[in-house]
């Protein structure tokens, strides 16, 4: 591997194992996700709370505050489209994806400070502030991460097993980020950043309150980012490296026509596009429910209520993390998440017994997340199972123009789920002032926060039926080594097999490692005046001692 940026070698990956193993699965792809996932998950929830009840939009803006989110999905999707570019054409040493993961760190951090400095003095000022600083955390400054975040499961090797499970842990960092650091957390100082006057929101108190908050909130941020960069790995971009195969440069219309002419690509982008869609809109639309739905009396018992949604609604989305995958090993990935859409739809339903009634809809948000277990943690591999098709078809990988159209949508849902909640609570006359809303806002919130997702998501359950890609595994990855091998012998190269090369690789790996540790041990003892020999024979010691157990 080549020096990082620089030519500094404190930019090397600390993977250095050729098969994946439990600390990059627990560091790269759920600790430090997790903490990066955070504020956007935060903002999920409360970013258009913060608009409408402390910048007050939907009361002196309202055009502004349904049309701004929506229209910024356009420079959403283009910039995703141009990160995708960038990462394509990427030949870094350090893979296509990672290198990216590095520069979006500082850029998230003034973008997150940016969109909490608009003035709050209802003066077109703040309106140009609004949407400046909100188009370059959603369509430059996150785009970049996520898109780079996204493409590292698919990146990161060719083992299946392996693959889920960092599938897996990747979903679960963006689900528990959500689950618990904006539903359950967070929702508990909920008090003291929507301060309660009157039975309403008192705006100018609350905006103090937000922007010193959020100074934390992007040290935790960034902290997270540069984690997933130092524990993550592209063995899959290695590959062509260490095979000295060269990377043809593709252009943005070869990649689209190689993916758009694929059902199975379109039947799993249309899915990202409806489950995120859904969840958007939910989660954006929870604090409002929770505030305005159960009779809650000021904001501390509404973040009570949001918090209990978490927390319940959540523990099936832990207890999913450990069964999705058998689940999804015994069904098949698509047949799991197929009747797992069903199962939701119908546990969903539960919530209109009473959509007042605490009981009856956190019972509904429990069975309908039941249901979407296999759908939050296995379809992630199932993309990487297109992608790896894709290859199989057209001889080249569509990871960067696949990856930045996902990250549009999972970026852009946001602006165009916000436009669509602004827009009914506009309708329905919503007023955070009053410590009461109309039976129109009501009825909007149920319409968000119950109604959508269950649609969604049988409309999913019917459209998968038809994504059949896992029967192609076997023969795609044939494929694959075969044009591997072309290549590699092409060039005058020498043939080895995967399994072969990555004994080679690990055993390699592991002299690396012993070598360093030995050197590390004797500066070690020089410094404190310790008998080399006898520490490294400790060593060597409880070593033997746990390959025995």
């Amino acid at each position: 591997m080549k020096k990082g940026p620089s030519g500094n070698p404190v930019f090397q990956t600390k993977i250095t194992s050729a098969n994946v193993q439990i600390k990059e699965m627990l560091l790269g792809y759920f600790i430090g996700p997790f903490l990066a996932f955070i504020s956007n998950a935060i903002f999920g929830t409360y970013l258009n709370r913060y608009y409408t009840d402390v910048i007050g939009l939907t009361n002196w803006a309202h055009t502004f505050a349904v049309l701004m989110p929506m229209v910024s999905v356009i420079f959403v999707i283009l910039g995703n489209l141009f990160i995708g570019r960038l990462i394509d054409n990427n030949r870094s040493a350090h893979g296509k994806a990672r290198p990216f993961l590095l520069k979006a760190a500082p850029l998230v951090v003034i973008a997150i400070i940016m969109l909490f400095l608009a003035p709050n003095n209802g003066s077109a000022l703040t309106l140009v502030w609004i949407a400046v600083s909100y188009n370059l955390y959603y369509a430059v400054a996150y785009p970049l991460f996520y898109t780079s975040h996204s493409s590292m499961v698919g990146l990161s090797t060719r083992n299946s097993k392996a693959r889920g499970m960092l599938a897996t842990f990747s979903n679960a960092s963006g689900v528990a980020a959500i689950g618990i650091g904006a539903s359950i957390i967070f929702p508990l100082f909920q008090g003291m950043l929507f301060v309660t006057k009157d039975g309403g929101v008192d705006a100018a108190a609350s905006y103090s309150a937000w922007r010193t908050f959020i100074l934390g909130l992007v040290v935790v941020t960034f902290i997270g980012i540069t984690i997933e960069y130092f524990f993550t790995r592209e063995r899959i971009t290695e590959e062509n490296q260490k095979l000295n195969i060269t990377q043809e440069k593709l252009s943005m219309k070869k990649q689209l026509k190689a993916v758009v002419s694929n059902r199975y690509w379109w039947l799993i982008i249309v899915y990202f596009l409806l489950f995120q869609f859904s969840g958007i809109i939910k989660n954006g639309s929870m604090s409002y429910y929770a505030r305005w739905m159960f009779g809650a009396a000021d904001e501390t018992t509404a973040g009570g209520y949001m918090s209990m949604l978490g927390l319940i609604g959540g523990i099936p989305t832990a207890i999913g993390m450990f069964l999705a995958w058998p689940i999804a090993h015994k069904l098949g990935k698509q047949k799991a998440v197929v009747i797992g859409m069903l199962i939701s739809v119908a546990g969903g339903m539960v919530s209109f017994l009473d959509v007042h009634s605490f009981t009856f809809v956190c019972a509904g948000v429990v069975l309908k997340g039941i249901g979407s277990i296999p759908a939050m943690y296995v379809t992630l591999a199932l993309l990487s199972d297109v992608l790896d098709h894709l290859e199989a078809k057209n001889g080249f990988r569509s990871d960067g123009v696949t990856m930045s159209i996902y990250g549009a949508i999972m970026v852009g849902t946001n602006g165009l789920g916000s436009g669509i909640i602004n827009a009914l609570l506009s309708l329905g006359g919503y007023d955070a002032s009053l410590a009461v809303q109309s039976d129109t806002t009501q009825t909007a919130l149920i319409i968000c926060y119950l109604v959508i997702e269950l649609v969604c998501y049988g409309i999913i359950a019917f459209m998968l039926l038809f994504l059949k890609v896992e029967k192609h595994i076997e023969e795609d990855h044939k494929a694959i080594l075969k044009e591997q091998k072309r290549k590699v012998l092409a060039a005058g190269g020498e043939w080895i097999e995967p399994a072969k090369r990555l004994i080679m690789e690990q055993e390699e790996a592991d002299k690396q490692a012993e070598l360093s540790r030995i050197k590390e041990l004797k500066a070690k003892c020089q410094k404190k005046g310790l008998d080399f020999e006898t520490e490294n024979q400790k060593h060597l010691n409880k070593t033997a001692k746990k390959r025995k157990s």
